[in-house]
């Protein structure tokens, strides 16, 4: 590819797709969980556990093809903007995309990540893995500046389509239990130091969670002409049990409504954009089989995947990077994120907890190259992960 030269305006001219990646095989089962939990002193037995959620799959993860599918819908919508694709824990990895774009002379991309909230480990830790990759690249050209877009909780590309979601959801279950049915909007655990420091100013991923939830019901609520009862409720808690997370876990929190009348429930993945492993395991096999037990009629509300307003709306965090002037669509009360995340943000207080981190733009830099950097020694982290 010949590049044209990015424009300090804020052009750009490739989008890099980053995703978590997972197992393409069986083979490729533990070697993935290894080296989503390394560094973390996850005991082998609770990976081993792990994976054998994958091999009742068959030892491959839904994630890397709905990764595919949104690549190509990307590649459709932005063309000729070339769009690369990397991932976190497994090939393709971000590494090898780096790398690649660099040999295209790429000067400038813009970097979607497609996760949903604020917090360490579905944002900042992604920016970490950015720096560290363009920190590895051998020397010789100059390595891509990298503009990662912000985080799209509340912009109408996700929610409208999950609106969607929730009123098919509704629709399954039988007629006479639809009005009375309860909604619970689902995301991912953290602990609960990780939540309090999300965000800009802490406290961000729990309060995206319920606002977004919140004008999710309302949109439901203005087709159908009745609001639902509604709450959050967290999946895929791990780690130690010394250290607090998130509650309640879902499956929980649909026996706690079952125990008080409730008979109807619809279990909303808000946190999550495709049907991957924590999806199927916790929500369609835990969640669902203890609502089963408990007496509850449950479904499991779709997911966004490569919905074409879920595109557009890639489309439109990317020219709100190459113009500053146009106006970031928000739904959910909050108004829209950062453009440009802050140094500190979904990360400890202090520098010395900081690893070095991806952001925005040059004028950002605070250490060399075209990094936003804070130095300093490890970054928090969280339990073993799924995709």
């Amino acid at each position: 590819m010949s590049s044209a030269s990015p424009s300090e305006d804020g052009a750009v001219d490739a989008l890099l797709l980053l995703t978590f990646g997972g197992p393409d095989g069986p083979d490729d089962v533990l070697p993935f969980l290894r080296n989503v939990t390394r560094g973390r002193g996850v005991p082998e037995a609770r990976i081993a556990q792990v994976a054998e959620h994958y091999h009742r799959l068959g030892g491959r993860s839904p994630i890397n093809d709905q990764s595919r599918e949104l690549l190509r819908a990307l590649r459709d919508e932005l063309a000729p903007l070339p769009v690369y694709w990397g991932n976190r824990n497994w090939e393709p990895l971000l590494g090898a995309a780096l790398a690649e774009m660099r040999a295209d002379g790429v000067r400038r991309a813009a970097v979607f990540v497609p996760s949903v909230f604020a917090t360490y480990s579905a944002c900042r830790q992604y920016r970490e893995n950015l720096a560290a990759g363009l920190a590895a690249l051998p020397a010789g050209d100059p390595v891509p500046e990298l503009v990662k877009l912000r985080v799209f909780f509340d912009h109408p590309g996700f929610v409208e389509p999950m609106v969607d979601r929730v009123a098919a959801g509704l629709e399954r279950l039988p007629a006479g239990l639809r009005d009375g049915a309860h909604l619970v909007f689902v995301a991912h655990s953290v602990p609960r130091r990780q939540a309090a420091e999300s965000g800009p100013d802490g406290g961000a991923y729990p309060a995206q969670l319920a606002a977004v939830s919140r004008a999710i019901v309302e949109a439901v609520a203005g087709r159908g002409g009745r609001e639902h009862p509604w709450d959050v409720a967290y999946c895929s808690r791990s780690g130690p049990p010394t250290v607090p997370w998130l509650e309640p876990d879902v499956g929980d929190r649909v026996e706690q409504l079952a125990a008080a009348g409730t008979r109807a429930v619809v279990i909303v993945p808000v946190g999550f954009v495709s049907d991957h492993m924590e999806v199927i395991q916790d929500l369609d096999r835990d969640a669902l089989a203890r609502a089963e037990k408990a007496g509850v009629q449950a479904v499991r509300a779709g997911t966004v995947g490569a919905d074409p307003r879920f595109v557009q709306m890639v489309a439109e965090l990317l020219a709100e990077r190459r113009d500053p002037g146009l106006p970031r669509r928000s739904c959910a009360g909050l108004g829209p994120f950062p453009d440009v995340c802050p140094t500190d943000c979904c990360s400890a207080p202090t520098v010395e907890d900081r690893a070095p981190a991806a952001a925005g733009t040059p004028a950002d830099a605070l250490g060399r190259g075209r990094l936003v950097a804070a130095a300093g020694g490890p970054a928090l982290g969280t339990g073993p992960a799924r995709d």
